[in-house]
C-alpha cells in the first residue's frame, strides 16, 4: 500500500474534482451517450492520476488502510454528485464485499476486474410490491437445478443498473434464508428494463427482470443463508461512504451560498447584514460539522472492528439533513436563480431529498436507534444512556 498521506490525497482529489469534473457538470448531467463517454473519459484520467479506488482492499490495489483517514478524501469526491462515480468511489463497498466474502474465483472474476476498472458492479435488493428494501418481505427466488442457481423476479431503484456488467443479488434461498448471489448482465434471461428518474432527474436508477437465470453454484457470495450478515455488513459500510460524499456535497453548497452572499449582486442589498442569512449560515455550519463529527465517530468504530449500528444510523441521518439544509438554503440565498438550470443546485435538492429514502428511510433509522437505546438503557438497576 503506497504510503500517501489522507491529507494530501484530499488535495489532490479536491483539484481533479474542482477542474476536471465540476466545469463538465452540465455535459455529465445530459440524458445521452455523450455523458457516458465522458464519464468514461475523466474515470481514465482519474486511474491514470492515481486517484481511483482510493479505499479499496489493499489487495486490490487501495491507497488508503483506514476509514478515518479516508473520510478528508471522501469529502472531496463528494464535492460534485458525478465524481464517485468517475473516481470509482461508489464501487468501494462492491469491492470491499467481494474481498472479504468471495472465494478465490470471485476473486478472479469479479474483484480483479473491477479494481482494474475493467467493470462496474449494481447491488440489487429492492423490489416492487414489496416494503421498500425490508429483508423480511423480499420475495426474489433463487432455486437449486441441477447444474446451478435458477432465479426469478423483479428489482427496481437499483443503483448503475444501466450501466453494470455484474450485479450481486439478494435472493431468497430459502423460505427462512437469504443469500447473496453474482449475476452477470450478460446471462440469458436478465434484462435492464429502463431507468427510473428520481424527482424529474435521472441518477443512475433503473428496474431489472430475471426469468430463468441461471447461474453457477460457484457464483454464491460468502456462504448460503448467510445474506442478511454480507447484507449488514455492505449496509452499515455503504451508509458511511454515503454519508461522507453527501457531507461533501453539503459543504460545496455552503461555499456557493457564501459566495453569493459576498458576490457584487449579493452586496447591492446586503445579504450579509440581513440577520435572516446570518441565520441560514449558522445552520448550516452546525448541520455540517455535526454531520462530519458523528461520522467520525462511527469510523472510529468502524477502524476498531467495532460494529456500532447506533453510531452509523445516526451519522447517516446528520449527514442527510447537513445535505438537506445545505441545499436547502443555498437555493433560498440565491432567489429565483437557485430554482434554474444555470447552477447545480435544483439537482442537489433533488438528490438531497432522495438521501432520505434510499441507504434506509429516516422513519425506519429513527425507529431502530431508538429501539437500540431503550433495549440499552433497560439493562442493570441504573440504566444510562450512552452518548457517542
Amino acid at each position: 500500500m503506497t504510503t500517501f498521506t489522507g491529507q494530501t490525497l484530499a488535495e489532490q482529489v479536491r483539484h481533479f474534482v474542482d477542474t476536471r469534473i465540476i466545469p463538465r457538470e452540465a455535459e455529465l448531467a445530459a440524458e445521452h451517450d455523450g455523458a457516458s463517454q465522458l464519464s468514461d473519459q475523466l474515470a481514465q484520467e482519474a486511474r491514470q492520476a492515481g486517484l481511483s479506488g482510493l479505499f479499496f482492499p489493499d489487495a486490490l490495489g487501495g491507497e488508503i488502510a483506514t476509514l478515518g483517514d479516508y473520510l478528508p478524501v471522501a469529502f472531496e469526491e463528494g464535492r460534485s454528485e458525478f465524481a464517485p462515480a468517475i473516481l470509482g468511489a461508489d464501487l468501494t463497498v462492491d469491492a470491499h464485499m467481494l474481498h472479504r466474502f468471495g472465494s478465490p474465483l470471485i476473486h478472479e472474476r469479479f474483484a480483479k476486474p473491477l479494481a482494474a476498472g475493467l467493470t462496474v458492479a449494481g447491488y440489487a435488493m429492492s423490489e416492487p410490491d414489496r416494503s421498500g428494501s425490508v429483508p423480511a418481505t423480499l420475495a426474489f427466488d433463487a432455486r437449486k437445478a441441477a447444474d446451478g442457481w435458477c432465479l426469478n423476479g423483479r428489482k427496481w431503484f437499483i443503483c448503475r443498473s444501466g450501466r453494470a456488467q455484474f450485479f450481486t443479488v439478494v435472493a431468497r434461498t430459502a423460505e427462512d434464508s437469504l443469500s447473496m448471489l453474482l449475476v452477470p448482465a450478460d446471462t440469458p434471461g436478465f434484462t435492464y428494463e429502463g431507468g427510473l428518474n428520481i424527482l424529474g432527474y435521472w441518477q443512475g436508477q433503473g428496474a431489472l427482470s430475471f426469468d430463468q437465470v441461471r447461474i453457477p453454484f460457484s457464483y454464491l457470495l460468502g456462504r448460503e443463508g448467510q445474506g442478511r450478515q454480507v447484507m449488514q455488513s455492505r449496509l452499515l459500510l455503504g451508509r458511511m461512504l454515503r454519508s461522507a460524499h453527501w457531507i461533501g456535497l453539503a459543504r460545496r453548497c455552503s461555499e456557493l451560498m457564501h459566495a453569493r452572499i459576498h458576490s457584487p449582486r449579493g452586496s447591492l442589498i446586503p445579504l450579509a447584514d440581513k440577520q435572516l442569512v446570518r441565520a441560514r449560515v449558522y445552520d448550516v455550519y452546525r448541520a455540517i460539522a455535526s454531520a462530519e463529527g458523528l461520522l467520525q465517530t462511527a469510523a472510529a468504530g468502524y477502524d476498531r472492528g467495532e460494529t456500532d449500528s447506533i453510531a452509523v444510523n445516526v451519522a447517516k441521518l446528520a449527514a442527510s439533513d447537513a445535505l438537506s439544509r445545505a441545499v436547502d438554503s443555498a437555493i433560498q440565498v440565491h432567489g429565483a436563480e437557485g430554482l434554474g438550470d444555470g447552477l447545480p443546485l435544483a439537482r442537489i435538492h433533488a438528490l438531497a431529498r432522495a438521501t432520505h429514502i434510499l441507504d434506509g428511510a429516516d422513519e425506519a433509522l429513527v425507529s431502530s436507534i431508538g429501539r437500540e437505546l431503550l433495549r440499552e438503557s433497560a439493562v442493570g438497576d441504573a440504566p444510562e444512556v450512552r452518548y457517542a
